[in-house]
Order: C-alpha cells, then sequence, then structure tokens
C-alpha cells in the first residue's frame, strides 16, 4: 500500500537499535517454535542506494523511513512470534529491480519468500518469472498504479500481462494484485480465463480506504471465492476503516471472508514499515487476529497467521 505518514527518524533510529540487539544477540531461524507466525506481506529496503539504486526519478531522501531493512523488520515482527516473511518489491522505490529482496532470501532462505516484480512490457515475461522461482520468488506484485492513468482500464490486456498469468499456472507463483475495488469486475472475469492461476488479493482490495466498508464492494471481493486458487491477505489495517488501533471495525468484513474464502485462503499481513506509523504499530495489527477475534479457532487462527501463506508462498 502507499504510504500516508512517514515514520519519524526517532522511530526509524529506534527500530534500528532495536534490530540490532536481537539479531545480533539471537539469531533467527524459521524453525523455532516460538516463532511460528507468517507476516504475509512488509516491504523492506536499505539505505544503501548505490549498492542498490533506487528506481528513476527516486532519490535517497525519499525513502521513508530512509532505512528499513530485513534485520529491522525483523526486530519488530519478532517479539510478536513472527519468524517468516513474505518480502515485497516497492513498486515506487525499486521497481522492477528485485535484487535487494532476493539477497535477504540468499542470506535468510528459510526466513523469507518474495513477491516480486516482472515488467509484463518487456519480452519474456513467462521465462523472467522462471527464472526468479529459484531465488525465492513465489509471487509477483502486479498492480495498475504503476501505468499511465490512460492505460490503466486496460491494464490486464497486454501480450506480457497474458503470459504471466499463464506461467503462473505452471510455476504455482502467485498473481498478487494490488487493486481498488473497482477492479475487482475485470480481476473476476481474469480469474474465469485461468481458471488454475494462484491469485492473491492484497489489503482486502483497498475496500475502506475511504473510511467506507460497502456492501456492494465486500460481495464483489468474496464474488472472487468461486475461484478455488484465489486467496485474500486480511491486512494494511493503518489504511482502513478508522485507521487506528484497535482496528475492530475491520471484523465484520472479516467474517464476512471467512464465511465466502474459509481460513484456508486468508492471510494475515502487516504491510510494515507503514503499519508502524503515527499510532499505529505492528502488535495491534497481529493482535486483532491473534488475541481478539474470540470466534476463531486455535485451527482457524493457524491458518490465518501462518498455514494459508506457508501454502501459498513457501512451497518453493
Amino acid at each position: 500500500m502507499y504510504p500516508a505518514h512517514s515514520l519519524t527518524r526517532r522511530q526509524a533510529l529506534a527500530v534500528g537499535a532495536a534490530a540490532v540487539g536481537i539479531v545480533m544477540s539471537q539469531p533467527l531461524t524459521a524453525a523455532d517454535k516460538d516463532l511460528p507466525w507468517i507476516d504475509a506481506h512488509s516491504h523492506i529496503w536499505p539505505p544503501e542506494v548505490d549498492k542498490f539504486p533506487l528506481a528513476p526519478g527516486q532519490t535517497k531522501a525519499d525513502l521513508k523511513p530512509p532505512s528499513f531493512t530485513d534485520d529491522e523488520l525483523m526486530a519488530i515482527a519478532r517479539p510478536e512470534g513472527v519468524g517468516r516473511v513474505v518480502l515485497i518489491q516497492h513498486s515506487v522505490y525499486h521497481l522492477f529491480d528485485n535484487s535487494y529482496l532476493i539477497d535477504a532470501v540468499r542470506r535468510h532462505p528459510k526466513m523469507f519468500r518474495v513477491q516480486g516484480m516482472v515488467d509484463d512490457h518487456q519480452p519474456h515475461a513467462g521465462d523472467t518469472m522462471k527464472k526468479l522461482l529459484p531465488q525465492g520468488v513465489t509471487g509477483f506484485r502486479i498492480t495498475p498504479f504503476v501505468r499511465k492513468k490512460e492505460d490503466q482500464a486496460k491494464w490486464f490486456e497486454s501480450p506480457g500481462m497474458i503470459e504471466m498469468w499463464k506461467t503462473g499456472a505452471e510455476t504455482r507463483q502467485s498473481m498478487c494484485l494490488l487493486i481498488n475495488a473497482s477492479d475487482l469486475p475485470s480481476t473476476d472475469a481474469m480469474c474465469e480465463r485461468h481458471p488454475d492461476t494462484p491469485v492473491v488479493i492484497d489489503h482486502f482490495a483497498r475496500i475502506g480506504v475511504d473510511g467506507e466498508m460497502r456492501d456492494a464492494d465486500i460481495k464483489a471481493l468474496c464474488r472472487l471465492a468461486r475461484h478455488k486458487h484465489t486467496s485474500v491477505k486480511i491486512s494494511a489495517y493503518y489504511a482502513l476503516g478508522q485507521k487506528k488501533p484497535p482496528h475492530d471495525e475491520l471484523i465484520p468484513m472479516i467474517k464476512r471472508l471467512l464465511d465466502c474464502f474459509g481460513p484456508q485462503r486468508l492471510m494475515w499481513a502487516s504491510d510494515s514499515p507503514y503499519q508502524i506509523q503515527g499510532v499505529n504499530n505492528y502488535k495491534a495489527s497481529i493482535s486483532l487476529v491473534r488475541d481478539r477475534m474470540d470466534f476463531l479457532s486455535k485451527q482457524d487462527r493457524e491458518w490465518l497467521l501462518a498455514k494459508t501463506a506457508e501454502k501459498v508462498f513457501f512451497y518453493a
């Protein structure tokens, strides 16, 4: 999601200090029984723009916070029981250069998987996807937001995009859609054309970003449940509804999605570092699912907090 506010310099420094203390003293392993949960969506980026160049038009001054590395992320996630994370390519800062996220997987192959980006306007998008799979890229962020406004209505129609969906059916690499509720009908049609392609809808399709969780939008999202390979991330609470803890106003929407998709096709995610800004924090995000929804069974929580993301992203 796109940030509403940025971390203060004091917050960023506090995160960095915590990262050094935790990561240095207690190396994280995915097998740690005290860290069972998976964050299905977090961004990271390094402060070293020479080693990992930013996308055209971006400068080091645009990074907010100026650093949010994998170590800094895990310093926040680990105290909440999170031992693995799906890292999301930042479509603004690094666009189609997935190298930093791939480097994080290389250093921590059990801890991370990547939702990368491929330019569907370049030749051989499917071959590019296949080459990225052994490097831990098991999903791809696709979004109309990286296109010019006049091209957004036809963003599903490029030959490269169609090739990506066909390739995903072969490789199990998910098409992970950052979309608005208005894009759900075209998404539904695309899922019908590619019934074997795994699809993940990020952030409830941004339902509630304007503070309103409209019944028609939720119905359109639930309609996707008839596609058996489609899942939804229940995430980015900082940007939806009242945009502040405890986020209880999102519970009715989550309940409806549970009724439609079942727990085995929903996955919790934080969308850090944007979830850790202002009055929002990481604990409030995971607590909504882990601690506050008392109607969930133990098995439901395990699917929402780990097993769905494991099935979708940690299969390779």
